[in-house]
């Protein structure tokens, strides 16, 4: 099962994501298949850019948001 979820990046107390697609069974920080964008929280407002035409490929293949990334978009 593939699903589309955070990536977590950066140092300690500033994290920074990218946007993945993966494994579901993989580690969240192992292997993933593509980056499709990424996350910065600590910039006002957060910024966030999302390739849609690389969302909407893996959406349409059965790719799952997890959690956490169906709350920031």
């Amino acid at each position: 099962m593939v699903t589309i979820r955070l990536f977590r990046q950066g140092k300690k107390n500033q994290p920074f994501y990218r946007i993945v697609v993966t494994d579901k069974r993989k580690k969240r920080q192992g292997k993933y298949i593509e980056a499709i964008g990424f996350y910065n929280p600590l910039k006002e407002p957060a910024e966030i850019k999302i390739d849609h035409q690389k969302l909407k490929f893996w959406k349409e293949r059965g790719a799952n948001l997890s959690d956490g990334l169906k709350k920031l978009l």
